[in-house]
């Protein structure tokens, strides 16, 4: 290296083929003006891995072996290896460090994309997984074939617990599985937590009662740890199997802590991800939805928001399909510039949560993304009813029937006057 004065060449070989247990990262990225490609991916090869920004004096020779590759340019898309011997077992918070961590912030990178990284089984071994998988949610809430249902208290902040309690109750007496608090409910002064679970907790009785189906609710735990846990204690006191964590916001370390507390206790986890658009709504820069599923997945929750691509919030079908793929597959199969191949071993799988401005007259075009393993969220949809809520929960559920049976909305509302109002108010109508 005498005379040279940066090395990221020395990270690029196009020649070079991935070790076994290496894990493969791929990028979009796009260089800056006076940087060439090879510079380019070289830089986030180094800077990710054994490089800096200038030629070093000395280096034990077994540092060559830690170095990650760039070994396939294809236009601005690149394909980084990385030995396993970089990262620690079981730690997703220092894989994040390395392979999303300063490499974003390169002067020499106009924008930079984490699209999607094969982990290799070494390194998958060493990571728990969902406690319960889609199998086993179905038979905690006697629930076999059709998708689950859910839906928010609206609007999504400002009720008393007690009032909250009283619309989940018609939500459930309308044929829904679930109630779910949203991303920035937690424990306020109008709506403490501890008042919210009681208040829940009695009317969720009565409803299995008077149905006979089994009733669940995501109540938002998000906290810091400590507080989580003992929130995390409380449903369980009351006889829930859920929770529900706002994973970006609460961070990879506290997710990780909590997969454990919580599958002691016997909870599931609803992962809301909420402020995932901050740096995955830019299709240029920052880290796409797929490999943020990917990584709940392997730190194990039970299912996460994946999109409707038909509803009010960003996505397409094919990135939709996508992040259901990396959540429900045993083996995720490559798509070109948005999905690896990623063998899952003994990972259970976790389920898709479709949600965002939905209502029954889009169920047809969300069961024809989704298939029937996924959760559907329908909030404003049903809330909206021009006969209230349980009418409102009543027509998504004929809306699903008609759906999985291959009848159109409109045969099935001739006899269900619940879904007859619902397309009468809203049609087939994709909110924006």
């Amino acid at each position: 290296m005498s005379g040279k004065v940066d090395w990221y060449l020395e990270f690029v070989d196009l020649g070079y083929k991935p070790a076994k247990d290496d894990l493969v990262c791929l990028f979009y990225f796009e260089p800056e003006s006076g940087i060439s490609p090879k510079e380019a991916v070289g830089r986030i090869a180094s800077e990710s891995s054994t490089g800096t920004w200038t030629t070093l004096f000395k280096l034990p020779p077994r540092m060559k072996k830690l170095q990650a590759t760039a070994f396939e340019i294809r236009g601005n898309y690149v394909k980084i290896a990385y030995p396993i011997g970089l990262w620690e077992e079981g730690n997703a918070v220092q894989l994040l460090s390395g392979i999303a961590g300063n490499i974003f912030g390169m002067k020499a990178l106009r924008n930079l994309r984490l699209i999607d990284v094969a982990l290799p089984s070494a390194y998958i071994k060493h990571f728990k997984g969902p406690h319960h998988g889609i199998d086993g949610v179905r038979k905690m809430m006697g629930v076999p074939k059709r998708p689950l249902t859910g839906a928010v208290p609206k609007p999504k902040i400002g009720f008393s617990a007690a009032e909250h309690a009283a619309i989940g109750f018609e939500t459930w007496m309308g044929g829904f599985d679930f109630v779910k608090d949203d991303e920035n409910l937690t424990s306020l002064g109008f709506n403490r937590f501890d008042e919210r679970v009681r208040c829940m907790s009695k009317l969720r009785d009565k409803a299995e009662k008077l149905t006979g189906e089994r009733k669940s609710a995501f109540l938002n735990i998000t906290a810091d740890v400590e507080t989580m846990k003992k929130r995390a204690g409380m449903l369980h006191d009351y006889g829930w199997n859920y929770c529900m964590i706002d994973v970006v916001v609460s961070g990879t370390a506290s997710v990780m802590a909590m997969r454990d507390y919580c599958s002691d206790l016997g909870l599931a986890i609803h992962a809301h991800r909420a402020m995932h658009a901050s740096f995955a709504r830019n299709p240029k820069h920052g880290i796409t939805m797929q490999f943020l599923a990917k990584m709940m997945r392997l730190i194990g929750v039970t299912q996460i928001h994946s999109g409707t691509a038909v509803g009010k919030l960003v996505g397409s079908k094919r990135e939709v399909t996508a992040v259901a793929d990396v959540l429900r597959e045993k083996k995720t199969r490559a798509l070109p510039g948005v999905l690896l191949d990623q063998e899952w071993g003994r990972i259970k799988d976790a389920f898709p949560v479709s949600s965002g401005g939905l209502h029954p007259g889009l169920v047809p075009d969300v069961v024809d993304i989704y298939g029937t393993d996924f959760i559907l969220l329908v909030s404003g949809g049903i809330h909206g009813h021009p006969k209230g809520t349980r009418a409102g929960a009543k027509a998504t559920m004929q809306a699903l029937e008609a759906s999985m049976d291959g009848e159109t909305l409109l045969e099935k509302a001739k006899n269900h006057a619940e879904l007859r109002e619902a397309l009468e108010k809203w049609g087939y109508m994709k909110t924006k």
